[in-house]
């Protein structure tokens, strides 16, 4: 099971193997913040249009014969779920996802797409976590966790040895959207001397405050809507924020209306269709609420956004 090993540094380094055996590897982007030239990752530019096909693809690649007769589980609000879906049927291995019923279309589009089942819950009322359960005990399957899970966080850090071959050295900083944690601590296990900024949507700092509390705290009761509905986990988890405590920076948050303005400056000066929990890190940085110098690198982490949306906002001046 996920929970019998803490993920490492040697599983980042086999995990960027293998991704590299099927992916290319997305572009590091140079970019002009506050005249300081620093760099943005594209991984909007991943076949599932998110960074999240790099910890799917990880975590069921390292399934047993007897785990991938048995399928596997997933909870998401869409990209974790097109990067197993994406991964499943690579493999061919059976895949059920649990998605919000108010998922944003194009994501449960393209998920159904690839191939998945899709189990819908109500977001609020229903717990999500509740529901996988009881798939994976009736069906027997293996639960592939969007964020807790070990090989998923190595899956995720591949990003960070990517990013070191192309920048020819550690950056000084990484720039990461945040929800559970997953590509932080992936990063931070990847490139150790890296600062590592965690991002998160106004309200829903979960993983900032663990961090800070030194334990998991829960979303509290009400929390304020958000745009960044890729980054709305209610908390995060243990294996995070083992990984997280004492390596990550006091974590910040960013408002719906940062996350827009770095929508439409992704568009404008990267050619990026980003989507908004992939564009909460270069909003931290375009607010000045993190300094950039020539070797941070800021994620941008997917860009699985409907037409009408994404036009509205980038229209909006």
């Amino acid at each position: 099971m996920s929970d019998i090993r803490a993920p490492n540094r040697d599983g980042v380094l086999a995990a960027a193997r293998s991704v590299a055996a099927i992916l290319p590897p997305t572009p590091l982007l140079p970019v002009e913040i506050g005249g300081v030239r620093c760099h943005v990752k594209a991984e909007s530019l991943q076949p599932v249009g998110a960074f999240k096909i790099r910890g799917g693809w990880w975590r069921l690649s390292n399934l047993d014969d007897t785990e991938r007769a048995r399928g596997v589980i997933a909870v998401s609000s869409g990209n974790h779920a097109q990067g197993v879906a994406w991964a499943a049927r690579r493999l061919g291995i059976a895949a059920a996802i649990v998605m919000p019923r108010n998922a944003p279309q194009v994501k449960l589009q393209a998920t159904r797409a690839l191939g998945a089942e899709i189990v819908l819950y109500d977001r609020p009322g229903q717990n999500r976590d509740d529901v996988a359960a009881k798939l994976v005990e009736e069906r027997g399957a293996v639960l592939v966790h969007a964020f807790g899970d070990p090989w998923v966080i190595e899956g995720q850090g591949s990003a960070g040895i990517e990013i070191e071959a192309q920048l020819g050295r550690a950056p000084s900083r990484l720039l990461v959207c945040c929800g559970g944690g997953g590509l932080a601590a992936g990063l931070a296990l990847a490139c150790p001397e890296s600062a590592i900024h965690i991002v998160e949507p106004h309200g829903w700092d979960m993983v900032g405050r663990a961090i800070a509390a030194g334990q998991v705290v829960h979303v509290g009761e009400n929390p304020p809507s958000t745009i960044c509905d890729a980054l709305q986990p209610d908390t995060t988890k243990p294996i995070n924020l083992s990984v997280l405590q004492g390596r990550a920076e006091p974590g910040v948050t960013v408002t719906d209306e940062e996350v827009r303005a770095a929508q439409r400056f992704a568009f404008g000066h990267l050619n990026l269709v980003v989507e908004p929990g992939g564009a909460a890190a270069l909003a931290a940085a375009l607010a000045g609420k993190v300094a950039v110098d020539e070797d941070t690198v800021i994620m941008v982490t997917g860009g699985n956004t409907d037409a009408a949306s994404f036009a509205a906002t980038i229209t909006d001046r």
